[in-house]
């Protein structure tokens, strides 16, 4: 019947024009053969369309697509038929997709773009490795240590008592007894640290005491006595990459604090004098970060008001997190900080809960390559009359950098740390130290230079101890105005005193008195071997004694003529300075350092001479220099731009007529992404004449970062100023006063002196790593979200190509790192109030001329995804190598046309 139908049905058309619905493209009647090819080629074309419609702008960019317009243009032209034309373009579509899909199809600018990032890369790091590296100049501190557990310090005080523990450190062959005596210190380490980081410290406490403080009566008089030091120990946990643990061990330390204070109060646990008031508060230290769980406490719910008024870190990461993986702890950073602030924010002293407290931190400098040592600062967060930032290398006697460990056991840091602690002490109080204001002079005397600004002359604050008598017509008063070079001290072979009458004051600021010497300034009369008196005429009255001064000191050898001057003893304002001589070459060698001495002429308006005593008693090569010199002179602005400096250099020149010191202050220079290459000319002087080699103190005001350069003729200069996702200080209207360079040169010499500073493009590369170390690891991840979004959206349109990862890169990832680099360099404006999270995001600056980083850190992780990926495939390959080898083949999909 069928059949039937069929054939009557093709009868009909017989002797007819056939169907043109049954005609193929050729004009050839349709068979279910040929229906079938056309099908076929009718969606295989299909499918080229849509792949071409998404891949043609994606691939152009490459410079491997061929428009089909381009194409049969050119064939037009050639006079080709349309048939060739078509299969000329379906061969380059089919290589075209071939080369899309193969995943070692590399185009000419990506494999440049790659390129590129590899010799930048390696040029980056080869720069970190090699260039502006600091000397390291730590010496190792020895200790026979050992430790008492409390056991009973267990889930009835703290439910963290499993997990955690409190540890007591005894000095073997000085203390060796486990009850408590004196004040509290809990020492506090850091990420996956050890409670017996505390050895060093604690060991130079208790030396301390019992070979130095115990035999000095007025230090126990003044309220100094032993420490009982104690250490946490919290298994090594990592505090660095979650907010939890950190919050775990703040409100585990607040439990430990408060058994530490119930052991005095038990006379079972302590050997404390009864006549004392028991401890109400502990000293803190916290390393790396320990430091930031010491501030943590403060805002726990556990925490005991007035327990804690003193914390000193170290390497500690206070401004953010030194790795932000962790969503719970950038927010406890967030919470950390915003009670900071706003506590010192607070109009009166009352409102603010961290009025009593005061926060040190040290930071390690350059050598530390764990934490950026930009992270340790207290501008945002603590005013200069709470606390402060300070380098290793700004220490006195240190004058060294650290790096994250080192600090813990550094024997040029521990000493000055343990002192500082021992001279803040008070027994006498119940907080067991002395009030806010004198910790802090404390702690600035032991940790800054002595030329910062905060930095309190003590002259002022003393009596006069000493009597000097002079005869009145001695010839040993210096003319006004002329400088004061005493050579080979000791050459009368008897106690001289040279006078320098002080100028009277005209307008404040303008005149200030310098003395560098190479001898040491004693504050005890009797045993040094140069005194610098500031003296006035002691009226006396008839019958009236000078009995009451601790020092008599008569130079007017039985003369009828004489005066007698009131002095006080400038020793206690004493500066040390790194010695400068030509076999010198590093700051921190062993040796005599120099004295010097810096006042401004308002801060000795009660005085009228100023006396410099030799006391050596034989012919040395020892010397003094002393002078009034104009501030004019000696403090010189630098007024040129960042771009200009960075193009052309700064050219400096000492003239020949100079004061003894004298400082460059250049603005422009605050960024930490700079460093500098600084070059000195010969200080033309005989060597005989030379009394010691130009000295360098290169040095920001805040934070307090100074580093000398001693015997200097090149200096790498680098600095931790304004650096990357920083927060703004807490006082926006403080002044950025930039880099200071400050000279010490012998002005005997008579010579001037050129100066030269360039930057150095190698060592400013290096510092990138440390200060985007987070961003080289975070920007490749971006590229892959957005290759993997590319590579999907289009096998979503074509459903039949999946773009290899360098061709996918080359169009996503270049395109987005040159739209958002010139947002966000173009919508850099000035806010008016604070915003402490303006620098979270991307490279951390508004700088505009770093606008280069953005690109460049994009180029840096294509490169690390496309080489990656090429590893990748590498390894597949040659784990593919023994498959082969032994015979196995991979079943791909079989070819119909082979048979």
């Amino acid at each position: 019947m069928r059949r039937k139908l069929s054939s009557s049905a093709d009868e009909d058309n017989e002797g007819g024009s056939p169907d043109p619905a049954k005609l193929n493209h050729d004009g050839k009647k349709t068979t279910f053969t040929t229906a079938k090819y056309d099908l076929n080629r009718h969606s295989d074309t299909l499918d080229r369309r849509k792949v071409e419609k998404v891949l043609a702008p994606a691939l152009s960019a490459s410079g491997t697509w061929t428009s089909p317009t381009r194409l049969q243009a050119s064939t037009k032209k050639q006079d080709v038929s349309p048939d060739q034309t078509g299969d000329k373009i379906l061969d380059a579509r089919a290589r075209l997709l071939r080369r899309t899909r193969s995943p070692w199809s590399c185009s000419l600018l990506t494999a440049t773009a790659t390129l590129a990032a590899i010799i930048l890369m390696l040029f980056i790091l080869h720069s970190f490795v090699t260039w502006q590296l600091d000397s390291k100049g730590c010496d190792m501190y020895y200790t026979r240590s050992m430790f008492f557990n409390f056991a009973d310090f267990d889930t009835e005080h703290t439910r963290f008592a499993s997990k955690y523990s409190l540890h007591l450190y005894r000095e073997v062959g000085f203390d060796e007894d486990p009850k408590v005596k004196g004040v509290p210190v809990l020492f506090i380490p850091g990420n996956a640290g050890s409670y017996r980081q505390a050895r060093s410290l604690a060991s130079e406490t208790v030396q301390y005491y019992y070979n130095t403080v115990q035999q000095d009566k007025e230090a126990l008089k003044g309220g100094a006595t032993s420490i009982d030091f104690f250490s946490v120990d919290f298994n090594e946990d990592f505090t660095a990459f979650h907010g939890q643990t950190l919050l775990d061990q703040a409100e585990y330390l607040n439990d430990a604090v408060a058994y530490i204070l119930s052991l005095y109060h038990d006379p079972r646990r302590s050997q404390r004098d009864p006549g004392l008031p028991d401890p109400s508060s502990v000293i803190l230290i916290g390393h790396s970060m320990g430091g930031v769980a010491a501030r943590t406490m403060l805002t726990m719910p556990n925490y005991q008001s007035n327990s804690i008024n003193t914390i000193i870190t170290i390497s500690a990461p206070h401004a953010r997190s030194p790795v932000s993986v962790d969503a719970t702890l950038v927010r406890t950073y967030q919470r950390i900080n915003t009670y900071w602030r706003d506590a010192y924010s607070q109009k009166w002293a009352s409102d603010n809960p961290l009025w009593h407290v005061t926060l040190i931190s040290v930071a390690g400098g350059s050598l530390d390559t764990t934490v950026p040592s930009d992270y340790a600062s207290l501008a945002s967060l603590v005013p200069s009359t709470h606390g402060f930032t300070v380098f290793t290398s700004s220490i006195p006697g240190m004058w060294t950098g650290a790096d994250h460990i080192q600090t813990t056991w550094c024997v040029q840091l521990v000493r000055p740390i343990a002192r500082s602690i021992f001279d803040a002490l008070d027994v006498h109080r119940p907080s067991q130290t002395k009030p806010r204001a004198e910790r802090m002079r404390v702690f600035k005397r032991w940790y800054l230079t002595g030329m910062e600004e905060i930095a309190e002359k003590m002259l002022l604050h003393n009596d006069p101890t000493t009597v000097l008598t002079l005869e009145d017509q001695s010839n040993s008063v210096n003319p006004a105005g002329q400088t004061l070079v005493l050579r080979s001290l000791g050459r009368a072979g008897k106690t001289t005193a040279h006078v320098l009458p002080i100028p009277p004051q005209e307008v404040p600021g303008q005149k200030r008195f310098t003395l560098l010497s190479n001898l040491p300034l004693q504050e005890d009369p009797e045993s040094g071997h140069l005194d610098v008196l500031f003296c006035s005429v002691l009226p006396l009255q008839p019958g009236h004694s000078a009995a009451l001064f601790s020092m008599n000191l008569d130079l007017s050898e039985g003369s009828a003529g004489s005066t007698r001057l009131a002095c006080k003893n400038a020793a206690i304002d004493r500066i040390i300075l790194p010695a400068s001589y030509r076999t010198s070459t590093q700051p921190f060698n062993k040796g005599s350092p120099f004295s010097y001495l810096q006042y401004e002429l308002e801060d000795l308006a009660e005085h009228q001479f100023v006396a410099i005593v030799d006391k050596v008693s034989q012919n040395t090569h020892a010397w003094a220099i002393a002078e009034f010199s104009d501030s004019s002179e000696g403090h010189v602005p630098v007024s040129t731009s960042l771009q200009r400096l960075l193009a052309f250099g700064i050219r400096l020149k000492l003239p020949a007529e100079r004061p003894l010191v004298t400082t460059f202050e250049v603005p422009a220079l605050h960024s930490s992404l700079l460093a500098f290459k600084l070059r000195m000319g010969k200080q033309p002087c005989g060597d005989s004449a030379e009394l010691f080699t130009p000295l360098l103190r290169q040095y920001l005001s805040e934070p307090h970062e100074s580093r000398y350069f001693v015997n200097v003729k090149e200096a790498n200069v680098s600095l931790h100023g304004i650096a990357p996702f920083m927060p703004p200080p807490l006082r926006s209207q403080a002044a950025q006063s930039g880099l200071s360079l400050q000279f010490w040169t012998d002005p005997t010499c008579g010579s001037s002196i050129d100066v030269s500073l360039q930057v150095d493009i190698g060592g400013s590369i290096g510092k990138l790593v440390m200060r985007y170390r987070t961003v080289f690891a975070a920007f490749p991840l971006l590229i892959v979200a957005l290759v993997v979004r590319k590579q999907f959206k289009i096998y979503d349109h074509s459903a039949l190509t999946f773009l290899a990862i360098s061709r996918a890169i080359s169009s996503a990832a270049a395109p987005l790192a040159t739209s958002v680099g010139w947002h966000v360099w173009s919508t850099n404006t000035t806010e008016s109030a604070i915003d402490y999270t303006k620098n979270d995001l991307l490279l951390g600056s508004q700088d505009p001329i770093f606008w280069f980083l953005l690109p460049m850190c994009g180029l840096l992780s294509a490169g690390l995804c496309i080489l990656i990926n090429y590893a990748a495939l590498g390894v597949v390959s040659l784990l593919q190598i023994p498959l082969h080898m032994f015979g196995f083949r991979s079943s791909g999909p079989k070819n119909d046309n082979t048979k």
